[in-house]
């Protein structure tokens, strides 16, 4: 009976380590947090920024453009992704005519212009600014062209008219790219 109790513990006692290694793999995903939320490498842009109480406004433009569908789609792509306190930025009244739908075509083309089709980590981006002898051209799906550059170890974007995003938070991995959050708004020219 002895034996059997020690059988029956032992048991138990590897079926405990087996859960434990399970839910440590769950775990083990390699998240970062962003706007309060767990950002999941297995889950896409779009699943991911809902979650973000930094990006409430950003998420809302996704929507109004009708662009949930393609940001949640097979990519790659690297966004740079703007925070609430990013779009505060702009001249009062801006986010909320941009929202309207008769703006629609203007407000895609601001997203686009955050979208690049690729996935570019930003060991790579800093890579292409030190190979292009500090300064790296990007062209988004917008059409527009942003400028990567390197102030100290950090990624800063030009936009088309000159304004400069910094990168706050890199390498939120997606299953369908990466996410840099970046603290201001890029406008093409």
């Amino acid at each position: 009976m002895k034996r059997l109790s020690q059988t029956a513990l032992a048991g138990a006692v590897a079926i405990s380590f087996a859960i434990g290694a399970i839910a440590s793999a769950a775990y083990a995903e390699d998240t970062k947090m962003v706007g309060g939320a767990a950002m999941y490498p297995s889950k896409n842009i779009i699943q991911n920024a809902v979650n973000s109480k930094d990006h409430t406004t950003l998420v809302a433009a996704v929507k109004a453009a009708g662009l949930v569908d393609t940001l949640s789609g097979k990519g790659p792509f690297t966004v740079f992704a703007p925070t609430n306190a990013a779009f505060k930025k702009l001249p009062p009244g801006t986010v909320e005519t941009l929202l309207k739908p008769e703006n629609k075509d203007k407000l895609t083309k601001i997203l686009t212009c955050h979208v690049v089709a690729a996935d570019a980590m930003a060991s790579a981006i800093k890579k292409m600014i030190k190979d292009d002898g500090g300064a790296h051209k990007i062209k988004t799906v917008g059409g527009c062209t942003l400028t990567a550059k390197l102030k100290g170890d950090k990624i800063e974007v030009i936009d088309e008219k000159g304004d400069v995003a910094t990168v706050t938070i890199a390498n939120v991995k997606q299953s369908n790219g990466v996410i840099h959050v970046v603290d201001t708004v890029l406008l093409p020219g």
